[in-house]
């Protein structure tokens, strides 16, 4: 069936309705994307896994309008207890982002994993997407113009674009022929399960180390009685269907941890391996990978599901840029950009496993590099290094926040500006508040929302110096913010009075990725 001749069914066609999955759903609903979403699972996830939200994750969700729900579904992480016989070590695990990140989410939230895909499924189904659930992909085939979807019903669904969100058993990296590199430890196995513990305190995070790989965790979740229970198995100890029931796995947890606690009511149960792989790539034509379907990480440090809900908010805008008519290769900036930062998250969170072997306090503590509020973009094709800069930030930084000296009924931070689906232009000064106006912007796409922050910069209150401060200007500049929160284009005023966006964010006929039709509409 050649599908270049028929209109397709959907813009994009997202396999997998995991966190991320539905992260990039919801971006790409938001902005009025046409988008289906398939799970081959008959419901959704229901395991409290990966459960550490960091802080720019939590800043993502802000800019999908759900911070709030998150924070009130969420809680504290509890403080560490390490368990040596009688007594026990207690102290604080997760590092708390310094004033000088700019961010309202300075703590790293504790929120299961079944509770973020709630929020984020809602909000879907609230912009009229449904998760289409117990569809299994069978095939993927491209042309020109659409890719053709082979459903396991016999159902063929066709779109522009196809996204595998699919985890790292990805039906949709395997169809497009993409190396999985790296390992997986088989002798290296953990079990997990959510369930109530009777007699055990709830106001930390306990573990008993113990000899010979026979360690036990359990994390108390937020809103209710379950805890998060890791038990490790032994290298080369036997694990059939039989040690996983709820009976098996009850007696396995009173002799690891004592007879004094009783583990009951378990809601999911799962074997973990470390799994430590990178794709080759993260597009083929019309096919990308998303998340664990392109990375997959230790849980060590709470990196995988917020590297993956990352890569769909740097990938949703490119997909709707495109689909509006901006030069395809704005694409490729998708992979140029994420790829780098999963290599070095699998880095860091393999050295933070490590740690885990031999439990105490120094090992188990997270920093702000676990955060990632210090990721960018600098250098990369949407960021050159030779950009104009200001004193403190550079293209493909992350725009921190800050309160606008001068708030509005509807705008009290930089934050309330950034949130939505559109580019940002910031005027600092009277010439860059003039320029603001006639700078050009496309019709289709994104739309630009335009704010004059300061009307000087030169500082006449402590807030307007702690904002030009915090963004480093001091001559009048317009800032353009990207929809991911990434700086785009830093934009002095020349001799003309205008600005002038560098050439990635220019039209195709300058070297950019701006969004261009031809007169009869397409691209």
């Amino acid at each position: 069936m050649n599908t270049s001749t028929t209109r397709p069914d959907t813009d994009v066609i997202v396999v997998g309705a995991g966190p991320v999955g539905l992260a990039l759903a919801l971006d790409l609903a938001r902005r009025g994307v046409a988008v289906r979403i398939l799970e081959r699972d008959g419901r959704g996830f229901e395991g409290s896994r990966a459960k550490g939200i960091q802080p720019r994750t939590l800043e993502v969700l802000d800019d999908l309008g759900l911070a709030a729900a998150a924070l009130a579904a969420g809680g504290a992480y509890p403080p560490m207890g390490l368990h040596f016989g009688p007594c026990a070590a207690t102290w604080r695990m997760h590092a708390t982002a310094p004033d000088t990140a700019g961010t309202p989410y300075a703590d790293v939230l504790l929120l299961p994993q079944y509770a973020t895909v709630d929020l984020l499924r809602t909000a879907v189904e609230h912009l009229g997407v449904r998760v289409e659930f117990g569809v299994r992909v069978d095939g993927v085939t491209q042309e020109d113009d659409t890719c053709a979807v082979r459903l396991d019903d016999g159902r063929l669904l066709t779109g522009r674009y196809v996204v595998g969100a699919d985890g790292g058993s990805s039906a949709v990296r395997k169809v497009a022929g993409i190396a999985f590199e790296g390992t997986t430890d088989e002798t290296d196995r953990m079990v997990l399960v959510d369930a109530a513990v009777d007699g055990l305190s709830r106001d930390r995070w306990h573990i008993w180390p113990r000899a010979r790989g026979r360690s036990v965790a359990a994390c108390p979740l937020p809103g209710g009685d379950r805890f998060q229970i890791m038990i490790k198995v032994r290298p080369g100890e036997a694990l059939a269907a039989a040690d996983l029931t709820d009976t098996a796995l009850a007696a396995l947890f009173r002799r690891r941890v004592g007879r004094s606690l009783t583990l009951r009511d378990i809601s999911w149960s799962s074997v973990f391996r470390p799994n430590v792989r990178l794709a080759a790539r993260y597009r083929d034509r019309r096919l990308l990978l998303c998340g664990d379907a392109a990375h997959v990480h230790t849980p060590a440090g709470a990196q995988g599901l917020n590297t993956g809900v990352q890569d769909a908010h740097n990938l949703g805008w490119k997909l709707q840029q495109v689909l509006a008519g901006a030069a395809d290769a704005l694409l490729d900036s998708y992979e140029d950009e994420r790829r780098p930062v999963a290599a070095q998250v699998l880095g860091r969170s393999t050295e933070l496993y490590e740690g885990l072997r031999r439990p105490r306090p120094g090992r188990l503590t997270r920093g702000q590099d676990e955060h990632q509020l210090g990721i960018s973009y600098f250098g990369g094709p949407l960021a050159p290094a030779d950009a104009p800069r200001t004193a403190t930030l550079r293209c493909g930084d992350r725009a921190p926040d800050a309160p606008l000296p001068h708030p509005t009924p509807t705008a009290h931070r930089l934050f309330d500006l950034y949130r939505g689906p559109q580019f940002t232009a910031l005027a600092f000064g009277p010439r860059a508040a003039a320029a603001l106006d006639r700078l050009p912007w496309p019709d289709a796409g994104a739309p630009l929302h335009r704010h004059t922050v300061l009307t000087d910069t030169t500082a006449r209150t402590p807030g307007e110096a702690a904002l030009l401060t915090a963004y480093g200007i001091s001559e009048d500049t317009v800032l353009l913010v990207r929809p991911d929160g990434h700086i785009g284009a830093v934009a002095p005023v020349d001799g003309t009075g205008d600005v002038r966006l560098p050439a990635p964010f220019g039209p195709p006929d300058t070297g950019g990725y701006g969004v261009h039709r031809t007169p009869d509409g397409r691209r």
